[in-house]
């Protein structure tokens, strides 16, 4: 982040590397989607329902990343005081949001055939709603305080203070006796799952990562884009960069 501090630099670093990550994430994605709807086998237990897994994992994993890149950009901004910072963190936000909310749509998909019910305030359920409006609450202040310093330091803040959350959703179903299934990727003893469901999970995975990485690239360059406007109609003059 350093290094692209500059608007400049980091919108020639994007028009660079966009059309590559775009036709990585279009490979990937394929590939995840392809082998987690024909080759991967069904559960044992679970059947096909299980292929619900290689949406929602993916997008739990993008969830709380997103949230963390926030909380990152957030405290950049108020140690060194980085523009770029508070504008990859605001347009993080609705990225961020969008993913919670594929989490809780494809929980709920997963839980009505195995708990019987389309919600339960499970702690892990719970503590990603909470998430959710975490991601919605931050998105309504920077609205509010698009163009005012102090506002970027309360959303900065606010960013922070949410982050108190992560650790909460990643270890509930070890500190509550939950309905949710404990990690099966990252956990002591190594992995419970098999090599032929990790593969497209890991693709998926990957592919998201990519997706998310494509949107912000976008998101912040037009952003950026829209300041330099800005500043232009106030100088009333136009001066390149």
């Amino acid at each position: 982040m350093h290094a692209l501090a500059s608007p400049a630099k980091f919108i020639r670093f994007s028009d660079a590397v966009l059309p590559w990550l775009v036709a990585a994430t279009v490979i990937l994605l394929t590939l995840g989607l392809v082998e987690a709807l024909f080759v991967s086998p069904a559960d044992y237990q679970q059947g096909d329902t299980v292929r619900i897994m290689y949406i929602h994992v993916p997008s739990a994993m993008m969830s709380i990343s997103i949230y963390t890149v926030m909380a990152l950009a957030s405290a950049s901004f108020l140690i060194w005081k980085h523009t770029l910072a508070d504008v990859i963190a605001r347009a993080s936000a609705p990225i961020g949001a969008g993913f919670t909310a594929l989490t809780l749509a494809t929980g709920s998909l997963w839980g009505k055939p195995m708990w019987g019910a389309w919600w339960v305030w499970d702690a892990r359920l719970t503590s990603v709603l909470i998430q959710f409006f975490l991601y919605i609450g931050y998105i309504a202040l920077s609205d509010n305080y698009a163009f005012q310093e102090r506002g970027k330091k309360i959303c900065a803040i606010m960013a922070l203070v949410g982050f108190a959350n992560i650790p909460v959703i990643r270890y509930s179903v070890d500190w509550w006796n939950t309905l949710h299934q404990p990690a099966s990727l990252i956990r002591e003893g190594g992995m419970a799952i098999d090599g032929s469901m990790l593969l497209p999970l890991f693709a998926m995975a990957v592919a998201f990562g990519l997706f998310y990485a494509v949107l912000l690239m976008i998101r912040v360059k037009t952003a950026l884009l829209h300041q330099k406007i800005r500043r232009l109609q106030f100088s009333g003059g136009f001066e390149a960069e």
